[in-house]
């Protein structure tokens, strides 16, 4: 009736993303759900794939997805993709998905980036997990304090 506590440990991953058509953000956080850290990037045309994949091997427990709301708090353009994405996602793993305010995730991203004395072509290449970071350690953070 009861599972080891090794099982329960290594099923509570959680991975977030930020969506992008381009780029992918990802981060995965630590098993006992305290610390996010940084995936590589992903090409947006095979991140599907790849984050089915990534849920396997990690034993994820459940998605957080970034969600661009407009800074009035309306959905826009970009919303509509990220539910587009969830879909299909939804169709490849059987994890719960939920969404996570993202507005400003990829401006703090690059402000820690500047501040880190990051250079510019190489901040692009990290923006976007650095930005699922951010996303995932919020979500982590708000759990733990409710």
């Amino acid at each position: 009736p009861f599972l080891p506590i090794q099982y329960i440990i290594l099923t509570m991953k959680t991975l977030a993303i930020d969506y992008g058509t381009k780029r992918i953000g990802i981060a995965i956080s630590d098993p006992l759900g305290i610390i996010a850290t940084g995936y590589p990037t992903l090409d947006a045309k095979v991140a599907l794939e790849k984050i089915q994949k990534l849920v396997q091997a990690e034993r994820i427990s459940k998605i957080v997805l970034g969600y661009p709301l407009k800074m009035n708090g309306t959905k826009g353009l970009a919303v509509e993709a990220v539910e587009s994405f969830r879909d299909k996602l939804k169709e490849l793993v059987e994890v719960p998905i939920t969404f996570w305010d993202e507005r400003l995730s990829t401006a703090e991203a690059t402000k820690r980036l500047i501040e880190a004395d990051v250079s510019r072509a190489k901040r692009k290449l990290v923006v976007d997990k650095t930005a699922a970071t951010i996303i995932l350690q919020g979500y982590l953070d708000s759990k733990r304090s409710s």
